[in-house]
C-alpha cells in the first residue's frame, strides 16, 4: 500500500507536460493564438492549456509582484485599453450584471526608458479603480518620477491622492475632429481624425517637451497583437475574468523578461535592473513549478495533508466564476 508522501508525489507528476511542451503552449498564448488553436497546434486537450493558463497566471502575477519593487523609471506613461468579458457591456443581460460580464479596461503604466511595465490593473475605468491602479503603481518606484497620462479626468484625482505634490504630472489631451455623418463611420473601429494635441502641467514640474504616451499607446497595441482575447470581431474574447487576468500576466511576464526590446536589444527587466539575464520561456515555466509546489505544502500544512488539500480544490472549482469586477 502506498504511503501518502509517495500517493502525493505520484498525483502531481503523473500524466503532466514536460517544460518544453508547457513553455511551447505559453509561447503560442503570448503571440496571438487562441485556446482551441493551440490544442490544434500542440495535441495537447483544452482543459489541460486552460489549467497552465490558470497556474502560470497566478505564479507569474505573484512573481513581479514580488520583485517589481524600488524600480528606477523616470518617465512613466500611463494609458488604459477597453476589451470586454462574455459579452458586451450592451449585451450583458440584467441578472448577470456586476459578476465579471461585460466591458472591462486593462491600464497599464510603461517607462519610457527602459520599456518596462511596472504596473498593470484590470477593471472599470472609473475613478476607484484609477486610484487602486495608481496607488499600486506608486509603491513599485524607488523615486521621483515624472508621469503622463492621456485626458481621462479619473487621473487627475487618482495620481494627486497616491502622490501629492511628490510626483511631476503632465496631461496629453488629444483634439478630434467631429465624426463623419457618413454611414461607414459606422461600421469601422478607427477613431476621428486627431487634429491636435494640448499638453497641461497638472503637478510638479514635468519636462514638458517629454510630455507624450505614445510608448502607452504602442503598448495597447501590442497586447492586441499578442492577446487573441484582445483581438476584435472575434469569438476568442475571454469567458471568464479569472483568466482574462491570467492571460495579462503571462503576457506581461513575457514581455518584461523574455522578449528582447528591438531598441533596447535586451529585455525591459534586464533594462530596469530586475533581472540580469535574458528569460526563456522554460524559466517561465520553472517560476510555475516553483509556485505550484510551494502551494501544494502550504495547503498541506493548513488542510492536513493530501485529502484536505484535494477538498480545498473541490472548494475552489465551485468558486469559480463568480468573481466580480
Amino acid at each position: 500500500m502506498l504511503d501518502a508522501t509517495y500517493k502525493r508525489s505520484y498525483r502531481y507528476d503523473m500524466n503532466r507536460l514536460t517544460i518544453d511542451e508547457r513553455a511551447r503552449i505559453l509561447g503560442l498564448m503570448v503571440e496571438g493564438m487562441a485556446i482551441r488553436a493551440i490544442a490544434r497546434q500542440t495535441g495537447a486537450s483544452k482543459n489541460t492549456i486552460v489549467k497552465l493558463l490558470r497556474d502560470a497566471g497566478q505564479a507569474c502575477s505573484e512573481y513581479q509582484d514580488r520583485v517589481m519593487r524600488e524600480l528606477p523609471c523616470k518617465r512613466l506613461q500611463l494609458d488604459e485599453i477597453w476589451s470586454f468579458v462574455g459579452a458586451k457591456e450592451k449585451n450583458v443581460p440584467y441578472e448577470r450584471k456586476g459578476l465579471g460580464i461585460g466591458d472591462v479596461w486593462t491600464w497599464t503604466a510603461i517607462d519610457e526608458e527602459t520599456k518596462l511595465v511596472p504596473s498593470w490593473f484590470v477593471g472599470n475605468r472609473d475613478l476607484d479603480h484609477a486610484r487602486a491602479f495608481v496607488m499600486d503603481l506608486k509603491g513599485r518606484l524607488g523615486n521621483r518620477v515624472q508621469i503622463t497620462s492621456d485626458g481621462h479626468k479619473p487621473y487627475i484625482q487618482a495620481v494627486e491622492s497616491a502622490f501629492g505634490d511628490e510626483v511631476d504630472y503632465a496631461m496629453l489631451q488629444k483634439m478630434y475632429a467631429a465624426p463623419s455623418r457618413s454611414p461607414e463611420t459606422h461600421r469601422r473601429y478607427s477613431p476621428s481624425p486627431c487634429v491636435g494635441a494640448k499638453r497641461q502641467r497638472m503637478i510638479g514640474n514635468p519636462d514638458m517637451s517629454k510630455v507624450s504616451t505614445s510608448h502607452a499607446e504602442r503598448m495597447n497595441l501590442n497586447i492586441r497583437m499578442g492577446l487573441r482575447r484582445f483581438t476584435r470581431l472575434t469569438n476568442a474574447f475571454s469567458k471568464k475574468m479569472d483568466n482574462h487576468c491570467h492571460a495579462l500576466a503571462i503576457y506581461f511576464m513575457h514581455y518584461n523578461f523574455c522578449r528582447i526590446h528591438q531598441t533596447l536589444r535586451v529585455t525591459p527587466a534586464m533594462a530596469a535592473g530586475v533581472s540580469d539575464k535574458l528569460w526563456e520561456l522554460t524559466d517561465v515555466v520553472q517560476i510555475v513549478d516553483d509556485w505550484e509546489h510551494n502551494r501544494m505544502q502550504t495547503a498541506e500544512r493548513e488542510f492536513g495533508g493530501s485529502i484536505g488539500y484535494a477538498q480545498k480544490n473541490l472548494r475552489d472549482h465551485d468558486q469559480r466564476g463568480k468573481t466580480r469586477k
